[in-house]
Parts: structure tokens; C-alpha cells; sequence
């Protein structure tokens, strides 16, 4: 009888436990699109990005012109001048490679400016995630746009204009 007792006992804790817990969650991408610095951010990475894409273009476009003079002087080159010329063609080949790869490869000079430019925007976002999460007395909150699906969010949940308005901003006014 003892052990039935605890038993009931300790599951009565147990769902009582799980039921005190608060959940909430937020739209990060919502609560970004409202932070003017991470709209001014964007604006400047695909600026650069778009300055850089035409640097590697005209590369190409070059290479192409070369390849193109080469085809059409070929019948006339002697196998000395087409090694040459072939050579200089791959060298500049293998230079718009290694460019591209140095501004847009995974460790680029693109990520290495988003990082440094988006993540002081980030952490001020989760501070004030954090904050909404402690005044709320909420035990966990979830990113609607990460990793963990969320088959159903009660839009009562939505913590993510608690967030906007934690940052000082006003909530449905997206930054341009």
C-alpha cells in the first residue's frame, strides 16, 4: 500500500511539475526585421556583396575574352605561343577562383563581415529575450525560425513583440 501511495504521490509531483513549466516563444527573423542596425547591416553586406560579384563578373567576362582570342589565333599560334597563352588563361582562371573563394567561400571575407557586423545585433536581441523571459516568469522560450519544429504555437505564446518593445521599438513598423 506504501509503495502505491508514493507512487501516486510521486506522479501527482511529477505532472504537477510539468504543467508549472512556461513556455513561450518568439519569431526571431520578425523581431530582426524591426531592428533598424540589423536592416542598415543587411543593406551594407549586400552592397559589399554586390560590389564584390562585380569584381569576380568582370574576372570572367575577362577570361572569356582571352579564351575567345586564343580559339581564334589558335590555327596561327605555334605549340610555344598556345602553352603560353593557355597558361595565362588558367592563371587568371585561377586567380577569379581564388577571389571568389576569398570573399565568398565559408570563410570569406562576406562571413566574416556578417558575423562581426550581425552577432552585437543578435546578442542584443537575446538580452532582451532574456529579459522578457525573467518579467514574464517564463521557463523556456523557443525560436520559431530554428532548428526545433513547432507543429502549433498558441499565438497567446508569442513572446516576439514582448521583445521589439523590450529593444525600444514599436512593434508592426518594420525598419527600412
Amino acid at each position: 500500500m506504501k509503495k502505491v501511495l508514493l507512487a501516486v504521490c510521486f506522479t501527482f509531483i511529477a505532472v504537477t511539475a510539468a504543467f508549472a513549466q512556461r513556455f513561450a516563444y518568439v519569431d526571431s527573423d520578425y523581431i530582426l526585421k524591426h531592428m533598424p542596425e540589423y536592416a542598415s547591416a543587411q543593406r551594407q553586406l549586400e552592397a559589399l556583396s554586390a560590389q564584390w560579384q562585380k569584381d569576380v563578373d568582370a574576372k570572367y567576362q575577362e577570361i572569356d575574352r582571352l579564351y575567345k582570342a586564343y580559339q581564334a589565333d589558335e590555327v596561327l599560334m605555334t605549340p610555344d605561343m598556345k602553352k603560353r597563352r593557355q597558361a595565362e588563361i588558367d592563371d587568371k582562371e585561377k586567380s577569379a577562383k581564388d577571389f571568389q573563394r576569398q570573399k565568398f567561400g565559408p570563410d570569406g571575407e562576406l562571413t566574416t563581415k556578417s558575423n562581426t557586423m550581425i552577432k552585437p545585433i543578435q546578442e542584443k536581441m537575446e538580452k532582451a529575450i532574456q529579459a522578457v523571459a525573467e518579467g514574464d516568469n517564463i521557463d523556456m522560450i523557443f525560436d520559431k525560425n530554428s532548428e526545433v519544429i513547432m507543429l502549433y504555437a498558441s499565438p497567446r505564446y508569442n513572446k516576439s513583440d514582448d521583445v521589439i518593445i523590450k529593444l525600444g521599438l514599436k512593434p508592426g513598423t518594420f525598419a527600412k
